[in-house]
């Protein structure tokens, strides 16, 4: 996974875009070896969406306003098709963005989400 990518505008992120990157949990510890679980989910059906390959991935404090504060961000192997695993050094308590790209089987434009979460002591 690249860390610290440019995010191409030809990525699809219009409200007509069926897809949606979802936080299982949006507090997680903070500290080393902070696991995240995010889903892929189909909104029309309300399904997890298997078999999409990401291409992109970083965690950073832009929304403290700290973008250039970025941590380690590692996918891990999950048995669950839809799941996405990642582990993670977080280094300060707040709010951390993750920004992922993914390509779809059969959607013709990859597509791009932003999720906040919370670090918490």
């Amino acid at each position: 996974m690249g860390t610290g990518v440019a995010l191409a505008s030809s990525f699809s992120r219009g409200s007509s875009d069926p897809y949606a990157f979802e936080l299982v949990e949006r507090e997680v510890k903070q500290g080393y070896g902070t696991t995240i679980l995010v889903r892929l989910v189909d909104e029309r059906t309300g399904k997890v969406v298997p078999d999409a390959v990401l291409f992109i991935s970083r965690i950073d404090m832009s929304p403290h306003g700290m973008a250039a504060m970025t941590a380690p961000l590692e996918l891990q192997a999950d048995t669950m098709p839809g799941y996405y695993r990642f582990e993670t050094d977080l280094s300060m308590e707040g709010a951390w963005a993750l920004t992922l790209a993914a390509k779809i089987p059969g959607h013709p434009n990859p597509i791009q989400r932003r999720l906040v979460l919370q670090a918490v002591p």
